[in-house]
């Protein structure tokens, strides 16, 4: 078992609950109500703005080239995800310049600022692979249901894709050859899969719009 997969394993009880949340579940089916995920894309854009600085933050630390340059590759990723909601907020007239994080999403990005500051590149990686992995684990499950056109099927097929499937390795493979499996990897992992899911209820039930 490889490291990024012992980490994952040990957090399918988190997983699990994302895939049959009711946000997840609204995504599947093109149920959610369209407020709600028009306030989820303005969150999650300025999550994603957080998470590109992030890795931008780790290519700073890098020692070598490769590292450097993956880093920059997923990077663009991030930049790629972000064009989808901004497609989103322009058919729905969403101002993501005017977005406001929630109490969930400043957690969330206050957390992955920290560690990009403090921890070296191993952590670094680990405390971004589970938005990346859960992502992918989510949108493949979807697509197994079949993806009829409906309002968030472009999410799913996003996500499901083997563009993002791939980018998911290559992060993957950064644990692998910078991160030892220890206290802090495994509490930082399980740090960022229950902001996940957090994240997913914030939206949901609209605890942030109050």
């Amino acid at each position: 078992m490889t490291k990024s997969s012992d980490l994952w394993q040990a957090n399918q009880d988190l997983a699990q609950a994302c895939l049959t949340h009711a946000f997840v579940r609204g995504i599947a089916d093109g149920t959610m109500p369209r407020a709600t995920f028009a306030y989820y894309v303005g969150q999650d854009a300025f999550f994603l703005n957080a998470f590109a600085r992030t890795y931008s933050l780790a290519a700073a630390k890098t020692e070598t080239l490769e590292d450097f340059a993956t880093f920059h590759t997923l990077a663009s990723g991030v930049l790629e995800e972000l064009q989808l909601h901004q497609t989103y907020a322009a058919n729905w007239g969403i101002n993501l310049e005017e977005v406001k994080p929630g109490p969930a999403t400043q957690r969330y990005t206050d957390f992955l600022t920290a560690i990009a500051w403090s921890q070296p590149i191993g952590v670094i990686a680990v405390a971004v692979a589970p938005c990346m992995r859960l992502y992918a684990f989510l949108g493949q499950q979807l697509s197994q249901q079949g993806l009829a056109p409906h309002t968030y099927s472009d999410w799913i097929k996003t996500y499901s894709s083997s563009e993002f499937e791939q980018l998911t390795q290559i992060l993957e493979r950064l644990i692998e050859e910078q991160a030892c499996l220890t206290t802090t990897t495994h509490s930082t992992y399980r740090y960022a899969m229950r902001c996940e899911l957090d994240f997913f209820t914030a939206a949901w039930e609209g605890e942030e719009r109050v």
